[in-house]
């Protein structure tokens, strides 16, 4: 794991100090305590070859929420005047703003994995918004900076039922997509947009950090008296922006509710649709995974794009079940002999579950139960590591450089300090990864997305996906509680045993970007 990558905005002499005291001040990518003095030394250095600030998010340009009728399975909004911007004050007003006029609360009491919601709008200013995320030209200036067939776009059409895939090899260029989508009606999919398009990066990051879990997009452009996709069903929940033109759409009951991977479903088989549309410009439509769906582009009309923003792909409380349990289980077998003790011998060959097996199991279940129950220990959790790694990071105008650089003033032990970025960050408690024998010791983990890599974002790329962050001792748990659950907090007041380890703590937290002092 590395600290972080390298340095794109800084004079070379800058690079070079901070490299230094990178080298110099910690033995591995995560830091532990060190001495405050030298840190402090290298830092002030560095300040006084350049005074910066971190990048601030975008401010909003405005709210244009309205007041709407009261909500219901299909909601008509009309023009309320003004523009109906999205609102990035927060991502619980971007969410809400992007709903309108439905409530929050509505929202997840009544839709939220349970039915489609469709709301209807006629506002040309948010049509115009809704235009300018995605076009159809959009994609000359993408393919010149080098899109691959499969990894950026697929090219596909539905034919009896089937998805037909008409990629070509390697590069894909504008002329050769535009000829497929005029002459063979082919469905033109861009992967995961963010990664290009600012305005889509600011929405995900926001609702990242509003849902707590991945958000992914899609674009699909599909030409009149077309369609791109067989009837199908996804593991995601779905939000459909309609982007351009006209899309016919057609809902049918699950066969598999809240579903937990993705299928194609013969015609034959899912009955009558229980909701048809049309959506224009402007025009939000929800559906839970597990819901079957297709869409056309109606014969007569312009193309249609739109976009389809993901969430909540392997986040139920299944896959948290199963993240919880084997940390629990772990230190369980620490303290209790009998999950200690050997199964019996050739349980492994039997072709069924005995029952002394299934006895056993179910006794330790009960007695995980108890352990869990009321617990208020800060549990392990590979889910909270891998959303960090794999997240957006913070949206930032202009060239949206990585957060590498702290700024503001130094952090001292007469400090008032305060937690930034907090929506990018986990804290856990794992085993030291440094160690390898058997009795590992316990540390405390802080990840964070602040150099995440924004074009790699929902791209599976594993071998390019690092985590940065911090370590420190068991200790210290308390005193980053404290920093995490206060507003701002003094730094002599911070639960650590020597003003030494309070001023190395906030120091540590500085260098990432992750405080500031008020």
């Amino acid at each position: 794991m590395s600290l972080g990558s390298s340095l794109s905005r800084g004079t070379c002499l800058t690079q070079l100090l901070l490299l230094v005291l990178v080298f110099a001040s910690w033995t591995s990518s995560f830091v532990t305590s060190r001495s405050p003095k030298y840190i402090e030394v290298c830092i002030s250095l560095l300040l006084c070859l350049e005074d910066r600030t971190m990048p601030k998010k975008a401010k909003p340009a405005g709210s244009g929420k309205e007041e709407g009728p009261v909500p219901c399975k299909q909601v008509k909004v009309e023009a309320a005047g003004g523009p109906s911007a999205l609102n990035f004050d927060s991502p619980s007003s971007l969410f809400e703003s992007l709903i309108s006029p439905i409530k929050t609360e509505t929202f997840f009491k009544e839709f939220w994995e349970q039915k489609p919601l469709l709301i209807q709008r006629d506002d040309p200013a948010l049509a115009t918004y809704y235009r300018s995320l995605f076009k159809l030209t959009d994609l000359k200036s993408l393919c010149s900076r080098g899109m691959y067939y499969g990894r950026d776009v697929n090219v596909c059409r539905c034919v009896n039922g089937k998805k037909k895939v008409l990629n070509k090899d390697g590069k894909a260029h504008f002329l050769q997509l535009r000829k497929d989508f005029d002459q063979k009606r082919a469905t033109i999919q861009f992967h995961q947009p963010q990664r290009f398009k600012d305005e889509l990066w600011r929405i995900q990051e926001k609702l990242e950090c509003y849902f707590g879990s991945l958000v992914g997009s899609n674009v699909y452009i599909t030409p009149a008296g077309s369609q791109g996709l067989p009837p199908h069903y996804d593991d995601v929940e779905v939000f459909i922006l309609q982007l351009e033109g006209e899309k016919h759409w057609r809902l049918y009951h699950p066969t598999v509710p809240l579903a937990r991977e993705y299928s194609v479903e013969a015609e034959e088989r899912i009955g009558r649709p229980v909701h048809e549309f049309m959506l224009k410009p402007g025009d939000l439509l929800y559906f839970p995974r597990g819901t079957i769906h297709q869409a056309d582009t109606p014969a007569g009309l312009a193309h249609s794009t739109h976009v389809t923003i993901s969430t909540y792909q392997n986040n139920s409380w299944g896959d948290f079940l199963l993240d919880t349990i084997s940390g629990l289980v772990f230190d369980t077998a620490k303290e209790d002999v009998e999950l200690r003790a050997g199964i019996p011998r050739q349980l492994l060959l039997q072709v069924e579950s005995t029952t002394v097996a299934t006895r056993r199991l179910s006794g330790f279940l009960r007695m995980l139960a108890d352990r869990l129950e009321g617990t208020k220990e800060l549990l392990s959790s590979d889910m909270k590591k891998d959303f960090i790694m794999h997240r957006l990071p913070p949206y930032s105008a202009g060239d949206g450089a990585e957060l590498s650089t702290p700024g503001g003033k130094l952090p001292r032990l007469d400090s008032v300090v305060r937690l930034q970025f907090k929506d990018h960050i986990v804290l856990t408690v794992l085993p030291d990864q440094d160690q390898s024998d058997e009795a590992q010791e316990k540390m405390v983990y802080i990840y964070h997305s602040l150099k995440n890599r924004r074009e790699t974002h929902m791209m599976g790329n594993e071998e390019e996906t690092e985590s940065h962050g911090l370590r420190f001792p068991l200790s210290h748990l308390d005193a980053l509680k404290q920093i995490w659950n206060s507003s701002t907090i003094s730094v002599k007041d911070l639960k650590l045993t020597t003003d030494e380890e309070r001023e190395s703590l906030v120091l540590s937290l500085w260098t990432e970007c992750l405080i500031q002092v008020v």
